[in-house]
């Protein structure tokens, strides 16, 4: 691997800890039995492996990325190419059913009320502590640096997880919490109840958040940022929109919030916008998505994207978006034409 862009490391939120500009997700890290698109072991440890040695110290999956598969990659990655615990932070999700069946997608679905899944999903006591010590035993770790919520729960009482969260903080098994893809109310309120009994709180939000969907700036973003929240974009190509490839994503189906996003283009300015960003990049002399990545790290708030990569010329372009250097007529031009849209239900 030939780079010689030097990786930058930015404060997390109001923590005193340190992660690379950008987050590797590793959704497309597991077993292509879950889905066709991602990558099995072989590949996947090589691609964990370029991007450490580029500089990223920052790993985001979650318990029900390829059914567990993902974490139990990332954690060979971690042995194999002798990772320093003290160097790298690992993020991981819980909230959707871990399945026993490789290829059943549990993201987005609730577990039904039989015998065998019951328990198995939201954010019960009972289940976030069965969720961590799995988590922990495919990681291969002791601690895990980030834990966090993969949706809110409105079966569960707020205080019953918020405590449960604490206690995960208290015993050591988890570093820190953070919180993903909810209402700002849901997530201010869980931090208040947190504040107002001594417990730990939510340190980070993972968000959608890119050219294409910028309904985090109502709410949530000005919220996180008063705060000291770490916000950690998901999806900041729009699942490859913003690459200017291809007009239709090809993987809308993972996850129903994004699913609803692609499905709707009707009064919307999508193409519009990825016109704007391939003139950009045209302009710059560099690739689409690196422009659509250079206007993420514009905004003070963003701390780091969370970027998937499915092979090293992807991770060799996204490291080039950290020499770009947008104008403010760039940001302006690629920001006006945006139609503000509903929020999407996650």
């Amino acid at each position: 691997m030939t780079s010689t862009t030097k990786m930058q490391y930015v404060r997390f939120g109001n923590t005193g800890m340190k992660v690379s500009r950008f987050c590797l997700g590793c959704m497309t890290y597991g077993s292509s039995k879950w889905q066709a698109w991602v990558k099995d072991e072989e590949e996947s440890l090589e691609l964990i492996g370029k991007a450490y040695e580029a500089g990223i110290n920052f790993f985001d999956t979650a318990d029900a990325y390829s059914n567990g598969e993902s974490e139990r990659v990332l954690g060979k990655a971690i042995k194999k190419f002798n990772m320093p615990r003290s160097r790298i932070v690992v993020a991981t999700k819980l909230f959707f059913t871990v399945s026993e069946e490789m290829s059943q997608n549990t993201l987005g679905v609730r577990a039904q009320a039989d015998i065998q899944t019951v328990n198995s999903s939201g954010l019960s006591r009972k289940h976030i502590f069965e969720a961590v010590d799995a988590s922990l035993e495919r990681l291969g770790l002791d601690y895990i640096d980030l834990y966090q919520i993969h949706r809110f729960d409105p079966e569960t009482p707020i205080e019953e997880t918020m405590e449960a969260l604490n206690d995960l903080v208290r015993s050591g098994k988890v570093r820190y919490i953070g919180a993903s893809s909810g209402y700002a109310w849901q997530f201010q309120k869980a931090n208040a109840i947190a504040e107002r009994r001594g417990w730990a709180k939510f340190v980070s939000m993972q968000n959608l958040y890119n050219l294409l969907y910028r309904e985090e700036e109502r709410e949530m973003i000005p919220y996180c940022q008063d705060s000291g929240i770490a916000i950690i974009p998901w999806s900041p190509l729009a699942r490859g929109l913003l690459t200017g490839k291809n007009r239709e994503s090809t993987r809308s189906g993972t996850d129903r919030g994004i699913s609803l996003f692609f499905a709707e283009r009707e009064g919307s300015n999508n193409d519009a916008i990825i016109d704007r960003v391939i003139e950009i990049a045209e302009k710059h002399k560099r690739s689409p998505a690196q422009i659509a990545l250079a206007w993420l790290l514009t905004k003070p708030h963003v701390t780091s994207p969370i970027v998937g990569v499915s092979k090293e010329s992807q991770l060799m372009d996204l490291l080039g978006s950290l020499e770009v250097k947008l104008t403010e007529e760039d940001v302006k031009y690629l920001e006006e034409l945006y139609i503000p849209r509903p929020l999407i239900p996650m």
